[in-house]
């Protein structure tokens, strides 16, 4: 009997809530709305929160109370997880309130909810890229602020991902036998990233699909790409004199010598 009773007034607890705050949410009165969104936003109730600030801001705009309004909504939605959305608000802010001191802010939480929409290195890495494009222009835009070392930290963090999406790109044609692709892909992984922490094992794979594309190559095409392997050991020597691979490497460097003493003689 106590529990039913409990249960009872629970609910119309709820109830009575939930008719507050469609109450105010029906209300159209501007200062009821503006009111409750902070107060809701101050308890992180972020869901409520958004829903109050959205219909706030347009009674609002051009008045000092909008720049608050608009940084809040843009938080909300990063507080209930919502990135892409945050990223946005976050953008739009710094863009309309340009000289805001919440600039600065704005703009850093824009690329840090790119970074958290940033997924595993074998998904697609358009949010990576997002990312550090945001980090970048924070620290050309804002270059004495406290958070730039943190912005060049996590930039690293990134690019680590974008490395690690090269390789594992440029192994999986390796593994399937597309070994001229591979060896683009391996190419364009260490243009683009010439201090990758993997380049060494990028420029052994590169070598090893070399060589085998020259092996299964047509005649007319073998001396050329033994030729082009031969320059592959060459650099990979000078870049990794101690490497772990020397052994593999070595291999592959005198079988290269004698199949072109064959195809010269």
């Amino acid at each position: 009997m106590k529990k039913s009773v409990l249960f009872i007034l629970i609910s119309f607890m709820f109830i009575a809530c939930k008719s507050e705050f469609e109450r105010v949410r029906t209300s159209n009165d501007p200062e009821l709305l503006y009111k409750k969104a902070l107060e809701f936003y101050d308890k992180e109730d972020w869901v409520k929160a958004q829903t109050l600030l959205e219909l706030s801001i347009p009674n609002y705009r051009g008045k000092s109370e909008a720049e608050e309004l608009f940084l809040k909504f843009a938080y909300t939605h990063y507080y209930n997880n919502e990135f892409i959305l945050s990223a946005h608000y976050f953008k739009s802010f710094a863009t309309t309130f340009y000289n805001s001191d919440q600039k600065e802010e704005a703009e850093f939480m824009s690329a840090y909810s790119n970074y958290r929409l940033s997924p595993n290195h074998k998904l697609d890495q358009t949010y990576t890229e997002k990312a550090i494009e945001g980090f970048q222009l924070f620290v050309n835009t804002f270059p004495r602020s406290e958070r730039v070392a943190e912005c060049n930290e996590l930039i690293d963090k990134l690019r680590i991902k974008l490395e690690e999406k090269a390789l594992a790109q440029g192994e999986l044609y390796y593994n399937i036998g597309q070994y001229e692709a591979a060896v683009k892909s391996f190419s364009n992984m260490l243009n683009d990233f010439p201090d990758a922490s993997q380049a060494e094992r990028a420029r052994y794979l590169m070598l090893k699909a070399t060589y085998e594309f020259a092996k299964k190559s047509i005649f007319g095409k073998k001396r050329e790409r033994f030729e082009e392997a031969e320059v592959l050991y060459s650099k990979f020597i000078k870049k990794h004199p101690t490497s772990k691979y020397s052994d593999e490497v070595t291999d592959i460097h005198t079988n290269t010598v004698e199949e072109l003493k064959k195809l010269k003689a």
